[in-house]
């Protein structure tokens, strides 16, 4: 919609998605630190550790895309380190993926409370994320299926077209914002959820059930190339991640739970 804030003397633009992104870093982090200093957790801990989780996540979530569309890039291998992939944001889940593990290897060597760690980031993950999918729409990336519905989206500026491939002149289903509307409902419930949280691991285990039923569904909307489709192109690739975390989510759950109701049977 607004891929470009501003350029300067044709060399030094300023992009509104990586602008919203960064944005959606600070708020992030600054409402983990706020709900970390509410559990008892070190503030500046969870600052640096969601600093470093933020880099890892950027190279897995453009590992992710090399990944999925390795048949592109194995016949251009020029375009792996060209611009225009190294503006891509790249995708979600793998980003995720990478700020997990480093999330959990950090815990373990710094003999930090994971469970805890991950309750107090689950509420700023959703809501950076709902200001960073914002960025996706002002780029144009992410984008949705054409749409006759009255709030179809479409989009005119061919710079957009060049950066994100994003189709001109259609009308297409905002599903930037379907899911930038869907992190902030579920940013919003985990808050509510936080003040009566019963064990470690639940705000965290019901971002991830409410994340991957959110993005399973949105994704009968979206229109841009996601990495293949299965079960005879019904699901494509984002939906079986999306269910399979949703079983992760109700696994981890039900751990956490039996793990809390023996630590009170044992007192």
């Amino acid at each position: 919609m607004f891929p470009r804030l501003f350029t300067i003397d044709g060399v030094l633009t300023l992009h509104t998605y990586g602008l919203l992104v960064a944005l959606g870093l600070l708020v992030g982090l600054y409402t983990a630190g706020r709900l970390a200093a509410r559990a008892g957790l070190d503030k500046e801990t969870v600052w640096n550790l969601g600093v470093y989780m933020a880099l890892v996540a950027l190279v897995g979530a453009k590992l992710a895309v090399l990944v999925t569309e390795w048949g592109y890039y194995s016949a251009h291998p020029r375009e792996i380190f060209s611009w225009t992939t190294l503006q891509a944001g790249g995708i979600f889940y793998g980003g995720l993926a990478f700020a997990f593990i480093l999330a959990v290897g950090y815990a373990w060597r710094y003999r930090l409370d994971f469970h805890a760690l991950a309750d107090a980031y689950a509420p700023g993950l959703a809501l950076g994320h709902a200001v960073g999918r914002l960025g996706c729409f002002s780029a144009g990336c992410c984008w949705g299926k054409p749409a006759g519905v009255a709030w179809a989206v479409t989009f005119t500026d061919p710079y957009s077209a060049r950066l994100v491939g994003v189709p001109l002149g259609i009308p297409l289903h905002p599903t930037q914002l379907y899911e930038a509307l869907a992190e902030g409902v579920i940013f919003a419930l985990l808050l509510a959820l936080w003040r009566r949280r019963r064990y470690p691991g639940e705000i965290f285990a019901a971002y991830l059930f409410l994340y991957a039923l959110a993005r399973f569904a949105i994704e009968f909307y979206r229109g841009d190339p996601r990495g293949g489709f299965f079960f005879g192109g019904v699901l494509s690739l984002p939906q079986v991640v999306s269910v399979a975390l949703f079983v992760v989510a109700e696994l981890y759950g039900f751990t956490q739970r039996r793990r809390a109701a023996a630590a009170r049977h044992d007192r």
